[in-house]
Formats: structure tokens, C-alpha cells, sequence
């Protein structure tokens, strides 16, 4: 980052979900941000929600073993169960340790440099909270940079949880209202913004910052194939995400081709009203054997798993950015994908688009692509080899000078 004054980084979500051996999208961009930033050389501190609900600062020593475990927990390198309780003991303290001196030790903290200090949230974390974001400001003379993933749960409600998108929009309402400058993925996801903004009379520099892909190193010979072709969707269960579409067609899949029917391995936790899904998971005899969930995997097992697919799968009706797009063509994997907007501005002209409900179409190009000479998966192979990928050099390179600006610039 460019020369700043003290930048505090807030780490609540990633305190949430200290120990779950899977990482979300939001998860990996909160931890990428504080990795980058403890080598960085910029006045750094990490805060946090505190259990009394407001907004503390985090023992800086604490704060960064919790970083370094968290990230070597997650790309697989501690051993599992371990290295977790260990995890969850660490995010309870560090969540208790900020109520002693809350939010005083805090803008005390980013009060100490002549420069102005900045407030860094990444994730969508209570930044429903708009009077407590907004006395920090006051309190600290501080600027508010935030970081929108997607407006999803405003624009399709019927895929998030109830109530969720009210608490979105007041989310996106405060964003409007107190930030200095705003960071998106996508210019999908700015797009969604803008009007926001308008509506709050507002016009705060918006950067559009596509997010860089880090994978540990695994050998080729590793990759665990499953003896068969496979294909991999890496998703939280969850109704937007699709997964009737992919179940229903193995179980065609499976009554038309027996043994000889591809595989498929959903990576990804469980979420919310996925009854449905759950009943075929857990009681169509079609899909035992042939379709594979994973709850949890640390990065070192999803890569080999993903590195070994025919294809990875992304049907859904909606994303922000599309991580596992970007993680797939990083390991030379090709996609099929909706063709959704956010899909197609992350994989540009490299993937197979479907519509979300195009059963035949995804069904006829997974046959296709399982096939062990496939034309088709041969012709993407060859538009993926001409793919450069985003980096989160460039991200941060962009995020540090829009940040520098704000500090300089703000009133």
C-alpha cells in the first residue's frame, strides 16, 4: 500500500469463522488483505465487532498469529482438527479482548500518525451499522474505504435468507452514506451500486479491483483422480447456486448410463433452505457413488480434486465475482458456466455459457466433456491457453493508490 496513515483492517468475519476447514470467496479476499498488509510497512492494526457490539482494537501480536494460522489451516498446511480448536480457542479471546479498551483503544490507536488514518472493511461484516461506523469516523478523524462483493441479496431475495435483504440494503445504504471510496470485483457489481450512490446524492470514487487467485502447490501426480471423469462445482449449498439442475441431470445420467455415467464432487458446506437438495443428497439411490460431497476440504485437497476434472461446473443464477472460475483456469481446468453476467465478465471468452435452466444444454456438454478425446473440451483447452489471469499485485497496486488518494483527498 502507498504511503498512508494508520490503516486498521477489520477482521470480525474472519474471527467468525476461525476453524471451518473451507474458505468462502469473502473469506479468502479478507484473509489476502491481511496478508498483504502485515509485510506491507504501512501503520497497520487489526480491529474487530467486540461481544458488546461495538468496534475494538485487536492485540496487534494476537491478531497476526490468528492471520498466519488462519491461513495455513485453510491451505492445508496444520493438521486439521488440531490447528482448528486451536483456531476457535484464539477468536474467542481475541473477540473478548478488544472490550476493555473498545472503541477509545481504537481511535487512540489511529490518532497516533499526522496522516490521516483509514478504516479498511473488506467483507460485508455489520456494516449494516451505520452509527458506529460513522463515530468512528468522527471519533478518529478516520476515512471509511469499504469492499462490496455483490448487491444479490437486493436484486434476487428470493435466494437469500429472510430478511436478508433489508439488512443488505442498509448495508449498501451506509456504504452510500459514509464511505470515502469504495472497492467492487466487478464492473457488474459497480453497476449495481451506482444507483445507490445517486440516490444518496453522493459520488465517492468506486474502484473495480477483479481479485488475483493464490493456490498452494501441489505435485501433478497427486491430482487423486476417481478412476472415472468427474466434474466439480465449488459452492456453498445454497438455492441460488443451482444445485437441483446438476442433481436431476446425474440421476438421468446415472438411469441412462449406468456405470459408465460420469461423476460429480460438490465441494462446499451446507446452507440454508436447501430441503430439496438435501433429500436427493441423502436418499435417491442414483446418486450414491456418483455424486460426491465434501463439506469441508483445505485448499491443498479441492486443488487436487479440481486439477483432476473434466470441467468445473458453475450453474448458478447469480454471482459477484465467480472465484471458482477464476481457481479452475488457474489450474488449466476448463468451465461451463451460466451465462450470467458476472460469469461471463470473469471468463470472458474462455468457457461454455448456458442458461441456468437449460437442462439439455449442460447435460449434452457434460456428456461431451466427458468423453476421453472431446472435441469441445480440447477447443476450450486451447481459449484457456491464451488466458492471463488477475492478480492480487494488480488488486493491491490499485487498491493501495486509490486508498493513498482518499487519505490525501477526503474532507
Amino acid at each position: 500500500m502507498q504511503s498512508t496513515g494508520t490503516i486498521a483492517l477489520d477482521l470480525s468475519r474472519l474471527l467468525l469463522r476461525a476453524g471451518r476447514e473451507t474458505a468462502t470467496g469473502i473469506d479468502r479476499v479478507e484473509l489476502a488483505y491481511a496478508e498483504h498488509l502485515l509485510p506491507a510497512g504501512a501503520p497497520l492494526c487489526f480491529a474487530a465487532m467486540t461481544t458488546l457490539g461495538t468496534i475494538g482494537l485487536l492485540p496487534q501480536n494476537k491478531a497476526e498469529a490468528f492471520v498466519i494460522a488462519t491461513a495455513a489451516s485453510w491451505r492445508g498446511e496444520a493438521g486439521a482438527h488440531a490447528a482448528n480448536r486451536r483456531l476457535k480457542q484464539l477468536s474467542r479471546r481475541l473477540r473478548f479482548a478488544p472490550i476493555a479498551g473498545g472503541e477509545r483503544a481504537l481511535t487512540a490507536r489511529l490518532k497516533e500518525t499526522a496522516k490521516a488514518p483509514v478504516y479498511l472493511l473488506v467483507s460485508h461484516h455489520h456494516l449494516e451499522r451505520r452509527r458506529l461506523i460513522a463515530r468512528l469516523k468522527q471519533r478518529a478523524g478516520a476515512r471509511f474505504v469499504c469492499l462490496i462483493h455483490d448487491l444479490i441479496p437486493i436484486e434476487y431475495p428470493e435466494y437469500a435468507k429472510p430478511g436478508q435483504n433489508h439488512q443488505h440494503l442498509r448495508r449498501i445504504e451506509t456504504a452510500a452514506a459514509l464511505a470515502d471510496a469504495l472497492i467492487v470485483n466487478s464492473a457488474v457489481t459497480r453497476d449495481a451500486l451506482l444507483p445507490h450512490l445517486d440516490r444518496a446524492g453522493r459520488k465517492p470514487p468506486v474502484l473495480v479491483a477483479p481479485f488475483g487467485v493464490e493456490l498452494p502447490s501441489v505435485p501433478v501426480d497427486s491430482a487423486a483422480p476417481l478412476g472415472r471423469p468427474y466434474f466439480v462445482y465449488v459452492s456453498t449449498i445454497e438455492a441460488r447456486k443451482n444445485h437441483l439442475l446438476l442433481l436431476n441431470l446425474w440421476r438421468s445420467l446415472v438411469e441412462e448410463l449406468g456405470d459408465d455415467a460420469p461423476a460429480l464432487v460438490l465441494i462446499g458446506q451446507r446452507g440454508w433452505e436447501t430441503e430439496n437438495v438435501v433429500d436427493m443428497l441423502e436418499r435417491c439411490p442414483g446418486l450414491r457413488g456418483n455424486v460426491i460431497e465434501h463439506a469441508g476440504l483445505p485448499d491443498a485437497a479441492m486443488v487436487r480434486l479440481l486439477r483432476g476434472a473434466r470441467a468445473l461446473l458453475l450453474p448458478s443464477f447469480a454471482e459477484g465475482f465467480g472465484f471458482p472460475l477464476v481457481e479452475a483456469f488457474a489450474l488449466g481446468v476448463p468451465a461451463l458456466c451460466s451465462g450470467i453476467s458476472a460469469l461471463r465478465e470473469t471468463g470472458g471468452d474462455v468457457p461454455e455459457y448456458f442458461d441456468p435452466l437449460d437442462g439439455l444444454g449442460w447435460r449434452q456438454a457434460v456428456i461431451d466433456y466427458a468423453a476421453p478425446d472431446s472435441p469441445r473440451r480440447t477447443a476450450q483447452l486451447g481459449r484457456l491457453a491464451r488466458w492471463r489471469p488477475s492478480t492480487w499485485d494488480a488488486h493491491f497496486a490499485d487498491v493501495g493508490a486509490l486508498i493513498a488518494q482518499t487519505a490525501a483527498w477526503a474532507g
